[in-house]
């Protein structure tokens, strides 16, 4: 889960809400946080058009009038929760792909730890998907940001001689597209493997296309 931050401190660029709209206190941080889990429940259950407000504050509950104290509609809720659970799979595979002994190691945790998110938060996909037409802008730097971070750690490995030199861009977007649709069919459709297998099979193409010569 994304992390609290303290009474009165400035929002960083990934908080969910505009920096006016911050909570300044621990129960407002904590309402914030059962507004977004609700609304996570709610669009990945009905989607954004049949999702509504009344019933993400239901399942939140907290009054309307609370929803209205940190969002102003539904579609600015769905933005910011489309950044949350963004925020949430980078704090949840960081530490992981940290650990990891080289480069080639740190997109297999990377890819098992993404796999073990999933399959307790299914409805990310849906989520996800849909912001691409209720919100390009949010869609685009959910994908951006995550090749951004691959890139960032192809590049490291290759710096230490762990990876093939001529890491880029090109290679970070095929290992995200790569993780999205092994996420997809082993983590929403079916638990058949388990992450370890999955990311074990697919770290072994990884491992002959990105090493060094």
């Amino acid at each position: 889960m994304a992390g609290k931050r303290g009474e009165g401190a400035t929002a960083p660029a990934n908080n969910p809400t505009s920096e006016a709209k911050t909570p300044r206190t621990e129960r407002g941080r904590r309402t914030l946080r059962a507004i977004l889990d609700a609304a996570a429940a709610e669009f990945g259950e009905k989607g954004f058009h049949d999702g509504s407000i009344s019933h993400i504050t239901q399942r939140a509950g907290v009054a309307l009038g609370s929803f209205y104290t940190y969002f102003d509609s539904k579609e600015e809720v769905f933005r910011a929760l489309v950044r949350d659970m963004s925020a949430q799979v980078r704090d949840h595979v960081a530490p992981h792909v940290q650990a990891a002994p080289d480069g080639i190691a740190a997109e297999r945790v990377g890819l098992e730890s993404f796999l073990e998110f999933v399959r307790d938060h299914k409805e990310i996909y849906r989520i996800i998907d849909e912001s691409e037409f209720v919100d390009q802008e949010s869609y685009r730097a959910h994908y951006e940001n995550s090749v951004e971070r691959i890139r960032a750690r192809l590049e490291t490995g290759a710096r230490r001689g762990e990876v093939r030199a001529d890491v880029g861009e090109i290679h970070a977007w095929a290992v995200m597209g790569m993780n999205v649709f092994l996420g997809l069919r082993y983590g929403v459709w079916g638990k058949d493997k388990t992450p370890d297998e999955v990311a074990a099979v697919a770290n072994e193409l990884l491992r002959k296309g990105l090493a060094p010569d």
